[in-house]
């Protein structure tokens, strides 16, 4: 699409909530897109785009005081119990971010509209049944229409998905390529996550119900990590705990969309050669820090697989809440690459400030900004797709100019 197909390059659909309004001060902090040089940079065209018009006036207001210019800005109305409002506001847009989770519940009527209305999309899911029910229903429409649906552009699962192309790329073609990654972190959550990890574990609940029953009426799926993709396989490493001296840390296989994503990216890239293998860890400094932990996790999955329960954890941190903007300047996180080939081993990183908000905003509002502005340089691929599918190196370029930190370390 040409710029003057569409009243505006992006919508921030959700913009009143914590992570939205993020995502829109981040845009209203750009002004306009230099990721092409000064002398290129374009003015973003962008809108707000929420269900309640006074929330969104105060937003907008708060725009404003960033940078006065933003009185450009737009103000959509739309809701998703609506369809038509999401089809008015995807008509609108060359791109629409969503930030309004759980999208298990809330995402597909999005999708659904920005299809039918020939708009590219980008979320902030790390729901594996949201993304797995997106590629069943929608791959085939979205690319028939030439639409990039692209799932998980936040934390989930940017530094991983793209770390993993940067580290693959630093390694020799043709060769078998297995990568570790460790995750560390320092950071809090805010209402809508917490919200979403609930929702995540009642998905898998009734998903391993729903399989049992497959199994039980002789249906059962193919549960193999193993995957052969033409003459290429790809498959995921056996997890398991352990101490690693070079870390003088334990590292723990780590329960997020993550690698999924990964191997989705390795199926559909040469580039990570013709046998590729990954790993997914969170680095924990002690082992008592690894049992609580555990502990914790296994609690809050027990306390959500029943109604009642579910609904008291619900309450712990509502939608909407988040941590101060100075929790915010205190967090960090890092993510460690281990590749290695026949004839070769390197360590990469990709690091950055506070990741589920701050980073997660400018992760998202950079690949809308990408999609909408650099489609020469992207891969001629449509449907649903994983940020290394649908932009690969040239997104890892924007983020690197926006400051997020792609690093060689070793090799």
């Amino acid at each position: 699409m040409s710029s003057s197909d569409r009243t505006y390059d992006v919508i921030v659909f959700g913009a009143t909530g914590y992570t939205g309004r993020l995502v829109a001060e981040y845009l209203a902090t750009k002004g306009k897109d230099t990721a092409a040089g000064e002398a290129a940079a374009r003015p973003i065209r962008w809108a707000i785009a929420g269900r309640n018009a006074g929330r969104l006036a105060e937003v907008k207001a708060a725009m404003e005081a960033i940078d006065p210019a933003c009185s450009a800005v737009g103000v959509v109305e739309a809701t998703s119990e609506d369809a038509a409002s999401l089809e008015r506001m995807a008509s609108q847009a060359r791109v629409v971010i969503t930030t309004v989770g759980p999208y298990a519940t809330r995402g597909e009527p999005l999708v659904e509209a920005c299809i039918r209305a020939g708009t590219d999309y980008a979320d902030l899911t790390g729901e594996p049944e949201f993304v797995g029910r997106l590629l069943e229903r929608y791959h085939e429409a979205a690319r028939a229409r030439g639409v990039r649906i692209v799932n998980c552009c936040g934390f989930d699962s940017i530094p991983h998905d793209l770390g993993v192309l940067f580290t693959v790329t630093k390694l020799p073609a043709g060769e078998p390529i297995t990568v570790e990654g460790v995750v560390r972190a320092h950071a809090s959550f805010s209402g809508g996550t917490w919200q979403s990890l609930i929702e995540i574990v009642a998905q898998a609940r009734r998903k391993r119900r729903d399989e049992g029953k497959d199994a039980r009426n002789g249906a059962g799926s193919d549960a193999a990590t193993a995957q052969e993709h033409g003459a290429r396989q790809v498959r995921g490493l056996k997890a398991r705990i352990r101490y690693e001296k070079a870390l003088r840390a334990w590292v723990c296989p780590m329960p997020s969309i993550d690698p999924q994503i990964v191997l989705r990216s390795a199926r559909e890239l040469d580039v990570y050669g013709p046998d590729f293998q990954y790993g997914h860890y969170v680095q924990v400094k002690s082992g008592l820090q690894l049992v609580i932990g555990i502990a914790g996790f296994g609690a809050v999955v027990a306390l959500a697989k029943a109604g009642p329960t579910r609904e008291l954890l619900r309450k712990v941190r509502s939608p909407g809440e988040g941590p101060s903007p100075e929790e915010r300047a205190r967090s960090w996180f890092q993510v460690t690459f281990e590749g290695k080939s026949a004839s070769r081993r390197v360590v990469t990183r990709v690091s950055g400030g506070d990741p589920g908000y701050s980073e997660t905003a400018k992760m998202v509002a950079e690949s809308a900004l990408c999609m909408a502005f650099d489609g020469a340089r992207l891969p001629a691929r449509a449907g649903v797709l994983t940020p290394a599918v649908a932009m690969g190196e040239r997104l890892i370029e924007r983020l690197q100019a926006a400051g997020l930190r792609f690093e060689l370390l070793e090799g």
